[in-house]
């Protein structure tokens, strides 16, 4: 009986010893199971890390009712605050940007815009050009204005409008719930009704 097992064992470090040399003979087959050996960790590391939740939205900012505001009264609304709104002003109106937080917010490439009247700088192409008092901005050239209604265009497709930006010394306009409704339709929606 002695014999026998020791007949298995020599067979099966035949057979185990015979794959061992066909293995290690050949480089492709190296790199074959050496390839084999990381998916093998890749797919353990899978299973065994935890699964991530996937981070819900913050919700959509609350709708501002319709208002006009002076340069400092737009001031309040530049992100600092977080329950706050962020607006910015483009050629005269003013836009909700709270939904492009990470642009326009702290640590934003346009937090400089946010509570100011972004014209300028968007005619310039230059964020540090924003000025605090109300910039008149009718020394602008016309390719300049062209670029200030370009960028007026986008925001109005992107954020909601919230009002007018006042010159010194204008009066604010009265806003009914009936205009706020109206409001909320495209201009071009408008448009087509009119017609």
């Amino acid at each position: 009986m002695a014999e026998s097992t020791a007949k298995v064992v020599e067979a099966d470090d035949g057979f185990l010893g015979g794959i061992y040399n066909e293995i290690v003979a050949s480089p492709v087959n190296l790199a074959l199971l050496a390839a084999i050996g990381y998916l093998v960790v890749k797919i353990l590391q899978g299973w065994l890390r935890k699964e991530e939740p996937i981070p819900t939205p913050p919700p959509p900012p609350p709708k501002m009712k319709r208002q006009d505001m002076t340069v400092q009264e737009l001031r309040k609304y530049d992100g600092n605050t977080p329950d706050t709104p962020i607006l910015l002003a483009v050629n005269g109106k003013i836009f909700n940007v709270t939904k492009g937080r990470r642009f326009y917010g702290p640590g934003g490439p346009y937090e400089a815009l946010a509570g100011h009247d972004a014209s300028r700088a968007f005619a310039l192409f230059q964020t540090d050009s924003v000025k605090e008092e109300y910039d008149d901005i009718s020394d602008l050239t016309a390719t300049e204005m062209q670029s200030v209604k370009e960028w007026e265009e986008q925001l109005g497709d992107k954020y909601d409008f919230v009002g007018k930006l006042l010159k010194p010394g204008e009066e604010a306009g009265k806003y009914s719930d009936d205009e706020e409704e109206k409001s909320e339709e495209s201009p071009k929606e408008e448009d087509k009704k009119n017609d």
